[in-house]
């Protein structure tokens, strides 16, 4: 839209939606109304805010006087701590009255610290929003701003732009709409100041980046039980080790497309009266799970990769890096937005790969739930998260209505342990006390879902499990 003719600019802007990198202000706004949103942009991915625009209406700044625009031009060192790290730009436009006049456009880079305002208030862009962070959102922020973002550094050995595949480039270039391949390289952080290609960059846009990242790439595990098995009983089908390299966005499709063709089906009656294949794990589920993996993992951790395991009753997903901050796996549903790879997740999101919009792991849970499967399992270990998908229907309704509130969650928990669980685990795991653990469990047993392991009452080493259905 900023590439548009002048003639139609102000209302290709004025018409764009805002999302998770674009805000509109009016004329008007106040210098630290405007700081609020620098800080919040900085603190997540980075993006665009327009002054000069409202309510669709492109007002234009000519009538505001050098006074109001220097004040906005100065609201980052007035009211950002640290200062945020932005361009500005005049605009050109047509105005609401017809007549030629500019708009103010910030471009904000991601920040490498956390920004706040002066009063000590600090915001995050989730969405459409500038949300004010309370004291533990802050601290989770903190934790994952402690170190410089990896996918903003300089790749190693000096590649620049030249050594980027210029077909990936040019496919961008067109989605985006950008006038040339660099300008827009640079309106994304992709390019250091001094013109060096970042680790995001060179992950997204080189022909064969394993040579400088050989752990980055998806591997596509098919197993024919639902066992992994080991040595000489390894379950493994002879074909059924996929390992797929390349660009971020190239292997992202074609992982899509061996989980597809290795994805566990059930033949089903379609609309048309034909008996056709049918996921028994939601395709929408799986492959979300599997953009997120790409998207967030930890590019800076050497020696592990991304896998994808795909069994008769389920699929797991593991991706190295951990959740950020303060996160509790066990309440993956109020995982609050922080994008590790910001840059990646933007370029992603303009390729319509992922919509970024903070929403994922909640259309995993929508898909899972849509087709009236238990709830997806995340697990994270000392260096990695793993996702893990099941065909396991959720409880029936009667039965539902008879358990205590919560007892879906304990099951869910039970299914995604890898050994039985003492009481005590599952109430730390799920938050709540002991007796009120007890009482969902024993009513789950009275169901005949789940079983109790040991000696006598009083049995130390007593644990549960799923029961042997």
């Amino acid at each position: 839209m900023l590439s548009a003719p002048v003639s139609e600019r102000g209302q290709l802007i004025a018409q764009a939606v805002e999302d998770q990198w674009y805000e509109k202000k009016g004329a008007r706004v106040s210098a630290q109304t405007l700081g609020q949103a620098l800080v919040a942009f900085a603190n997540a991915e980075g993006g665009l805010v327009v002054v000069g625009v409202q309510g669709g209406v492109v007002q234009g700044m000519t009538r505001q006087g050098i006074r109001q625009i220097n004040s906005l031009r100065q609201a980052s060192i007035d009211h950002a701590v640290p200062p945020v790290r932005y361009s500005c730009s005049d605009v050109g436009c047509i105005n609401a009255d017809g007549h030629e006049d500019f708009l103010l456009v910030f471009r904000v880079d991601p920040g490498e610290r956390v920004h706040e305002m002066r009063n000590g208030d600090t915001y995050l862009r989730v969405g459409d929003e500038s949300r004010k962070l309370n004291y533990s959102q802050r601290q989770e922020l903190e934790f994952d701003k402690g170190q410089a973002q990896y996918d903003g550094m300089a790749v190693n050995n000096g590649y620049g732009v030249a050594d980027l595949d210029d077909r990936l480039l040019e496919n961008y270039r067109e989605n985006t709409g950008a006038e040339s391949a660099e300008g827009i390289l640079r309106a994304r952080s992709l390019l250091t100041k001094d013109g060096s290609l970042t680790n995001a960059g060179y992950l997204l846009f080189a022909g064969h980046p394993q040579q400088e990242f050989p752990e980055a790439y998806i591997r596509v595990l098919r197993y024919m039980s639902t066992d992994r098995g080991t040595g000489a009983d390894l379950n493994l089908y002879d074909d059924g080790d996929v390992k797929i390299e390349g660009p971020i966005p190239y292997a992202i499709q074609s992982a899509a497309e061996v989980i597809e063709r290795f994805a566990p089906k059930r033949r089903s009656l379609n609309a048309t009266g034909l008996f056709t294949g049918a996921d028994i794990v939601p395709r929408d589920a799986w492959l979300e799970g599997l953009v997120n993996a790409v998207i967030h993992r930890s590019y800076s951790l050497a020696g592990d990769h991304i896998r994808v395991e795909i069994f008769p009753d389920r699929i797991e997903i593991e991706s190295p890096g951990r959740f950020p901050g303060l996160v509790d796996p066990s309440k993956p549903l109020e995982i609050s937005r922080f994008a590790r790879n910001p840059r990646i997740a933007r370029v992603c999101a303009d390729l319509r790969i992922g919509q970024e919009l903070g929403e994922g792991i909640k259309r995993i849970f929508e898909e899972m739930r849509k087709v009236g499967l238990t709830d997806p399992v995340y697990k994270q270990g000392t260096g990695s998260v793993r996702l893990r998908l099941e065909a396991v229907h959720r409880l029936r309704a009667e039965v539902a209505a008879r358990l205590p509130k919560g007892s879906q969650g304990v099951l869910d928990l039970l299914r995604g342990a890898s050994t039985p669980m003492g009481t005590g685990e599952v109430a730390d795991a799920l938050n709540m006390s002991r007796p009120t653990a007890t009482n969902r469990l024993q009513a789950l047993r009275d169901e005949g879902l789940v079983r109790w392991i040991g000696k006598s009452p009083k049995d130390p080493r007593a644990a549960w499990a799923l029961a042997d259905l």
